[in-house]
């Protein structure tokens, strides 16, 4: 099994070459809008999910390709803070590369120092807030009994006090869920109180865990993004165009752990959207990954 993965398009990161150090679905939540669906076992379990060293190998050689990226990504299959030593990574990128790092997480650990003290050698953490009690916090994320949602603020608290690098929080808006006046004022306030480098929303625009997770109107989207900019507006990516010599093995391989529409597989590879309309199509009985890719937007 390889541990990377692209490197994809991000909006706000440019080129992102993906470190995957958890099987598929590992994970502390099972958010109602996960692009990846459910999970079907909710664990805080922090452990050697795979090899550090195989991970770091195959790191050494795509970089020694001298391929273009812009910045590596610990994301993927699930929570990448569960894998116990994903600290190593990090600081491997840090003491090897000139590039970046980034880890994308839920932050749903964030209440154990060890977590925070590794977390903080990523040049970028981005996790994500959507929430703004107890209630809300087990409806939206529906997370491990163990976790509260005085104790995951609170951990992000600690965090930012010392953390010197970028900050990136991101919204994710569901509409009836969380997206009343009073509810994003009380988000809003949580947010301004990480003092965030960038605030992003995000909505449903690929298919989601749960079915009764909608996209959010036109409308609306435009006063959220205003509503949260006006706390610290996001950066634009400078990267450069993504494009991988396109199989259909490469597209499924990635359909699997970074979803996204048919029109963006096209450009992600350079080919045309017919070819991977047509792949899609043939795996998606057997494929699910395949067969959400193909789900109407």
């Amino acid at each position: 099994m390889g541990f990377l993965f692209g490197p994809v398009p991000s909006r706000r990161y440019g080129r992102s070459l993906g470190i995957d150090l958890v099987p598929m679905k590992t994970c502390c939540y099972d958010c109602l809008f996960c692009q990846l669906g459910r999970t079907p076992h909710v664990t805080c379990e922090r452990t050697d999910y795979v090899p550090l060293y195989a991970v770091i190998a195959e790191l050494q050689a795509w970089l020694a390709k001298g391929e273009p990226v812009d910045i590596l990504t610990l994301c993927g299959s699930g929570e990448p803070t569960l894998h116990r030593h994903f600290g190593q990574v990090l600081r491997w990128i840090r003491d090897n590369t000139a590039l970046p790092s980034l880890l994308m997480s839920n932050g749903a650990l964030f209440a154990d120092p060890e977590v925070r003290a590794d977390a903080a050698l990523a040049s970028h953490v981005k996790i994500s807030l959507h929430f703004w009690d107890e209630a809300s916090f087990r409806t939206v994320v529906r997370p491990h009994p163990s976790l509260t949602f005085d104790a995951v603020y609170r951990g992000w608290q600690e965090f930012r006090k010392d953390y010197r690098g970028a900050l990136d929080i991101e919204f994710f808006a569901l509409p009836g869920i969380n997206d009343r006046e009073e509810d994003l004022n009380r988000i809003y306030r949580l947010i301004e109180g990480l003092s965030p480098s960038s605030v992003t929303v995000n909505h449903a625009v690929r298919p989601p865990a749960y079915g009764s997770v909608r996209a959010v109107p036109e409308d609306e989207l435009h006063h959220l993004q205003a509503l949260f900019a006006s706390i610290a507006p996001p950066e634009k990516a400078s990267g450069s165009a993504c494009h991988e010599p396109y199989s259909e093995a490469a597209l499924l391989a990635l359909a699997r752990r970074h979803p996204l529409t048919p029109a963006q597989f096209a450009a992600y590879f350079g080919c045309g959207e017919d070819t991977v309309l047509d792949a899609l199509r043939r795996n998606a009985e057997a494929d699910p990954y395949a067969a959400r890719a193909l789900a109407p937007r």
